[in-house]
Parts: structure tokens; C-alpha cells; sequence
């Protein structure tokens, strides 16, 4: 009788697990066709917004500019929320410069308005290149105009090419030039009885600095320096140029704009109508007024306009189809290793799409668009053995590089068919190191000690032990192996001796217009020049571009788009409650955490250069 009760017991609890698992099942199915049912509703019922016949194009760019867009898991989302960070959307270089020319063709389109208050730094790269876009709207005869209350320094340069710039009467232009400013961490390690093991090659290489010191070492401050200016005096002269005034009056010495300011009784709206740099302080209703007879009214007290956001998607290919492909692969990111989604670059993923361009018979040529600074070299040398099969298999390979190509995203570009940077490109950074962090001091104060037997020297070697010396020096070894393999690459392919490659190398950043001279890059030009030369290598007439990408798929999607509105709101809430002072701080502390967390090359060398990422350019 027991062993019966138990059989049926048995039986029961089984019929149970199986009913269970059929109600999940049918209530998993039932939400996700809910889901489903909602998604076709919105697209059903979502119809393109109605273009006027005539009206300006603003470019009312919300959000960072980037090469590509990046997916962001929920879960990054949630932790991003945490440190006050608003979820925000990202605009596409290409789709922006591609529909800005789409307008100056397009008769319907009259003006163009920069209404750029809610756009980011950016990049000094990737704004010349839409400024060449704006210039060549101004060339169509149609005019430009920039409206805005406040200025910022990435804003303005883009105003700075309008046939006019609209501020408010209580506005003001905000200039701080570019810097390098990192945080250092190493009293605060020592406190924490951290030991930081560090392992590199190249004078320059300060990626490990912050870990090492409390400051910027001599060697940085003076390679920094001297890129930093050179990034400065392009801005200042391409706005002195636009704007017809002295360069100088970018930047003034601290007493001499102390005693404009007094001029014009501490008004910042009036010292940059002064200074030149607006021509006229009028409020957003005049301001309205003026455009509505300018561009007519839309009935409804407002000016005749499509915001970049609508008139976009309506725009088409700017190429006629062809059987001739010249495929686009876009590096943008920290390079990592294995597969990684958007937003870095995985060696295996960026390898997978450079391998898909090779074995595509209409595909003649490819352009690597690289936006790096850097990161694993296992992962680096993984996607540059792609780029030479490429060119074995007869296929020219064009670097395009766009803000940034250094150390790691050097390395990937090294060996293409030919390299074009613009002038102010950060590139070079050629050098390689290694850190590890052990934790054994403090472990031994909170009296937890680590012992043990290994069959040899690297047995148990973690970060709650202290490492051998003898283990240390083959680890720096293996460092400078990894270097003399770099530079070696870089002799090999770039045609410079390896003595002298060695001298440019050192991790030291180049802009583009040095690295020209100094044989690192092959001609400076934007990305619609890597698409000329990648037609004429593979001599082809008539060609059309492959954007060839891994698209999200459904579920990523439906994901993203399902968390970003609440970590809208998470954000908020956290952000209410964090001092705002300590947001930077926090933010750049998370995202040197972030970095480190994010290294996994398999032997622990990275060619990664921090300088080029915390510039705030």
C-alpha cells in the first residue's frame, strides 16, 4: 500500500509539473501574440506625416552622432539608469550628411534651419563632415540659417556656417577649447592595499597611467598637447573663416575677456553679437515671425517646416542599384574579443562581416570605416587577417578613418590597400600593455590569507595572490613581444623601417595631418573620397554601396524598445536623488570600470589608448 500511495504520488506530482508547464506555456504564447497584435496595431495605424509642398528643413538634431547605431541590452539600460543616465537616441552620420544632400536637390525643400540645442559634443571629424553637407546645401542658392538660446561648442561650430545665426537676447556662445583630463587612481588603490601590476611598451602609453600615478606623466602632457592644439586651431580657423573674423577672438586671454564683458555690462548675448560671432539677438516669437515670411506660414501660427526626423526616412539611395558592390563595413567601438552586439567590436562578429564581403561575388571592393581607440590585440590581428584575405582574394580594402583609428584601431587598418584620414583624425597610439590588479594586501589586514600547492609557477596566479617576479617578467616579455609584433606589422605594410617605426610608435597619438607626413596614413580625405578610391582600385564605373551589418533581431528590438521608457523613468528618479556635482565624477569613474570589466583578450594584451577617449572632442 506505501509503495502504491508513493506511484501515485509520483504520478500526481508529474501531472502537476506537466499542467504547470502547459498554463506558462499558453500564457508565454498569449502575451507574446499580445505583443504581437499591439506592434501590427502601432504599424498599422502609424502613417508618414504629410510633407508641405514647400517648406525648410530643420535639422533638429536630439542626441550623439555616431558611425553606427549600438544596441543596448535592458539589463545595461537598467545600470545606466542607476547612475542617472537618460536613455537617449542616436543619429547616423551617413543618414544625416545623405539626407541634408537629398534636401538641396529636392525643390520642395526651400531653406535650411540648424535648430541644434539638443545636440552632444561631438567629434570635430564627424562635424566637418556634415558641414561639408551644409556647404554644399549653400551651393544649391538655398539659404541657411542657425537658431538657438544657447550656444554650446560643437553647436556653434555647425552655426558657424549658416548665412546667419539667430541667438536669444539672454543667450550666450560657449567656448572651452578641447582638453585630456582623466581621473588617477593610485593613491586611492594604495589606501585600498591594491596592488597594481603593470606590464607595457611605449613611452607614451598612458592607458595605465590613472592606475599608476596621481597625474599625467611629462610624456603624455607634451604628445597631448601638441594634438590637442592642432585639433583646436582647425576649429578656430574653420570658424574664423566662416564667420570673417580674427581667429584670435576664440581665444582670448582671460583679462582681455574680463574687460569686454565689463563693456558690455556682464552681457553675454551682447559681447558675442560684439565679438562677431551671431548676428542678431531676437526672441523665439520675432524669430518666428520672421521665418514664417521667409519660408510662409503653416496656418496654424507657424512657419512652413519637415523636421530632419520626418524628412528623413522619405529620402532614398543616393547611388543608382548596380551589379558592382563596394560593401561598407563600420568598426566603431572599444575592439574586443569573440562576438559582441553594436556598440563594440568583436573580433569574431567584425571578422564574420568582413569574411561576408569576400565570398559575396558582387562585392568589388571594401571600405573598413574605423571609430576605435583600440582595445584587444588577439581580437585586432583576428580582424586584420580578414582584411588580407581580402586583398588576396583580389578585393582593395579602403580604411576610411573617421574621429579615431588609434592603438588597437590602428592596428586593424594598418595592412588595407590604402588608408585616408581626415586632418583631424586621433591616430597612431602604436604600443601595447597589460594590467592586473591583485588584492592580497588587503585581504591580509581583514586577516584572509591565500596558500597552496601548484604543479607550476602559474598554478593559483589571481588576484587574491601576489605575483612572482619571475612570473611578472615573462608577463612583460609576452608585452613586448606583442609590440615588436605591432610595429613590425606596421613596417611591413606601411613600408617604414622598423627602427623608425619604433621612433613614431611608443604609443604616441598622431593627428592625421602628422600621421600623413609621418608615412602612418596614405592621403587625407573624408569618407566620400575612401568611396572614390575604392571605385577607381577596383576599377569600376558605375557602383552602388552594401552597408553589410548585423541588424538586431525582433526580440533585441522588441526588448530596447520596451525597456527604454522605463529607464527613462528609473533615470529620473535616481537622478533626483544623486547630487548633481557628483554625476560627472560618477560617471567617469564608471566608465573606467566599465573598460576594465570589458578587457578579455586571452592573453592580456591590449593596444587601447585612454587619452583619445577622454578628450571631450
Amino acid at each position: 500500500m506505501k509503495v502504491l500511495l508513493k506511484g501515485i504520488a509520483k504520478v500526481l506530482r508529474g501531472c502537476w509539473k506537466l499542467l504547470s508547464f502547459t498554463r506558462q506555456l499558453f500564457f508565454n504564447l498569449l502575451f507574446l501574440a499580445l505583443i504581437g497584435i499591439i506592434i501590427f496595431a502601432f504599424q498599422e495605424g502609424a502613417e508618414a506625416p504629410a510633407l508641405p509642398d514647400k517648406a525648410a528643413l530643420v535639422l533638429d538634431l536630439d542626441g550623439p552622432i555616431v558611425e553606427k547605431r549600438s544596441y543596448v541590452n535592458p539589463f545595461d539600460q537598467v545600470v545606466d539608469s542607476a547612475l542617472g543616465q537618460v536613455p537617449v537616441q542616436e543619429n547616423v552620420l551617413f543618414d544625416i550628411v545623405d539626407t541634408v544632400r537629398a534636401a538641396a536637390k529636392d525643390d520642395k525643400i526651400t531653406g535650411l534651419i540648424l535648430n541644434l540645442k539638443e545636440m552632444p559634443e561631438t567629434s570635430l571629424t564627424k562635424l566637418r563632415y556634415i558641414a561639408k553637407a551644409i556647404e554644399e546645401f549653400k551651393q544649391a542658392g538655398k539659404p541657411v540659417y542657425a537658431m538657438g538660446d544657447h550656444f554650446r561648442q560643437s553647436q556653434y561650430y555647425l552655426a558657424s556656417y549658416a548665412d546667419k545665426i539667430y541667438m536669444s537676447p539672454d543667450g550666450g556662445v560657449m567656448l572651452t577649447g578641447y582638453g585630456s583630463y582623466s581621473l588617477y587612481y593610485k593613491t586611492l588603490l594604495e589606501k585600498l592595499d591594491v596592488t597594481t601590476h603593470v606590464f607595457r611598451v611605449g613611452t607614451y602609453k598612458s592607458f595605465v597611467e590613472p592606475y599608476t600615478r596621481d597625474n599625467m606623466s611629462d610624456a603624455a602632457r607634451e604628445a597631448n598637447t601638441v594634438w590637442l592644439n592642432q585639433m583646436w586651431d582647425a576649429y578656430t580657423q574653420d570658424v574664423a573663416r566662416n564667420r570673417q573674423i580674427d581667429a584670435g577672438i576664440l581665444t582670448p586671454e582671460v583679462k582681455d575677456l574680463v574687460s569686454e564683458l565689463k563693456s558690455v555690462q556682464g552681457d553675454f548675448a551682447r559681447l558675442s553679437q560684439k565679438m562677431g560671432l551671431v548676428d542678431e539677438l531676437i526672441n523665439r516669437t520675432q524669430l518666428r515671425q520672421q521665418f514664417i515670411k521667409e519660408f510662409g506660414s503653416d496656418g496654424d501660427h507657424g512657419f512652413n517646416q519637415v523636421s530632419y526626423y520626418d524628412y528623413q526616412p522619405t529620402i532614398g539611395s543616393p547611388f543608382q542599384p548596380s551589379k558592382n558592390g563596394i560593401a561598407v563595413v563600420v568598426a566603431s567601438g572599444a575592439i574586443v574579443d569573440g562576438q559582441q552586439a553594436q556598440g563594440s567590436i568583436g573580433g569574431d562578429t567584425a571578422a564574420a562581416l568582413l569574411r561576408q564581403a569576400r565570398l559575396d561575388d558582387d562585392i568589388k571592393a571594401v571600405i573598413l570605416r574605423v571609430d576605435s581607440p583600440g582595445g584587444s590585440a588577439f581580437a585586432s590581428e583576428v580582424i586584420r587577417n580578414e582584411v588580407d584575405a581580402l586583398k588576396l582574394a583580389g578585393k582593395p580594402v579602403v580604411v576610411s578613418m573617421s574621429s579615431l583609428a588609434a592603438s588597437g584601431g590602428y592596428w586593424i587598418s594598418s595592412s588595407a590597400s590604402e588608408i585616408i584620414a581626415q586632418p583631424t583624425t586621433i591616430t597612431g597610439s602604436i604600443g601595447i600593455f597589460g594590467i592586473l590588479a591583485t588584492f592580497e594586501k588587503g585581504l591580509e589586514n581583514i586577516g584572509v590569507y591565500s596558500d597552496g600547492v601548484g604543479t607550476t609557477p602559474f598554478s593559483g596566479i589571481g588576484i587574491t595572490r601576489g605575483l612572482p617576479e619571475d612570473v611578472a617578467e615573462i608577463f612583460q616579455l609576452g608585452i613586448e613581444n606583442g609590440y615588436q609584433r605591432f610595429i613590425s606589422l606596421v613596417s611591413e605594410n606601411r613600408h617604414i623601417s622598423l627602427e623608425e617605426t619604433d621612433k613614431i610608435a611608443q604609443g604616441r597619438v598622431w593627428t592625421g595631418q602628422d600621421a600623413l607626413k609621418l608615412g602612418l596614413v596614405d592621403r587625407l580625405g573624408d569618407f566620400d573620397d575612401a568611396i572614390v578610391s575604392a571605385a577607381k582600385l577596383a576599377k569600376l564605373d558605375d557602383y552602388d554601396l552594401h552597408w553589410i551589418d548585423l541588424p538586431l533581431s525582433p526580440l533585441e528590438q522588441l526588448l530596447q524598445d520596451m525597456t527604454s521608457e522605463a529607464s527613462v523613468k528609473v533615470s529620473q528618479m535616481v537622478a533626483t536623488q544623486m547630487p548633481a556635482a557628483l554625476q560627472p565624477a560618477i560617471r567617469q569613474i564608471a566608465t573606467d570600470v566599465n573598460s576594465l570589466n570589458s578587457f578579455n583578450d586571452p592573453k592580456g594584451q591590449y593596444a587601447f589608448c585612454l587619452n583619445c577617449n577622454n578628450t571631450g572632442i
